[in-house]
């Protein structure tokens, strides 16, 4: 029960949490701005703006640099951690959500006026390079302002 203790004791990851609970409260309220309804499920799903992964990953590779050094292994590993994060918020998954609503366009056309039990694709799986860079600004910023606390 100790190392759960100290789980919660470790002031880099709650900032990165914080940082990722945040971001996903923005998504909420940008949400809620443009489209003008209440949608809970935005909480809690990819895509969108700001990106969270994108604030996690900065959070956590700053906490790391700033606890223990900017030329720490560790701060390395974290900063490559949260490249491959970023590329993939903005690559891979970015391309997965286009080809899932051409996919779903698709079914649409093939099937217009006829039963299909198919679940539609998730279209929203990735972020722009805009949304991942305030993602990741986010992340920094909210690790600075939490510095005085590590």
């Amino acid at each position: 029960m100790q190392d759960f203790g100290d789980i919660l004791n470790n002031q880099v990851l709650l900032v990165a949490l914080l940082a990722c609970g945040i971001a996903q409260l923005l998504k909420f309220l940008v949400e809620l701005t443009k489209n003008r309804k209440f949608d809970i499920r935005v909480l809690v799903t990819t895509g969108g703006m700001p990106s969270s992964h994108s604030a996690l990953a900065a959070a956590l590779a700053t906490g790391v640099g700033q606890t223990l050094g900017w030329a720490s292994p560790e701060f390395a590993i974290a900063t490559i951690f949260a490249v491959i994060v970023m590329y993939d918020a903005a690559g891979v998954r970015q391309a997965a959500g286009k080809q899932a609503r051409i996919l779903n366009q698709i079914i649409d056309e093939l099937f217009a006026g006829k039963e299909f039990n198919e679940e539609r694709l998730k279209e929203l799986l990735g972020h722009t390079p805009f949304q991942v860079i305030v993602g990741l600004v986010l992340g920094v910023a909210i690790a600075w302002l939490a510095s005085p606390a590590y």
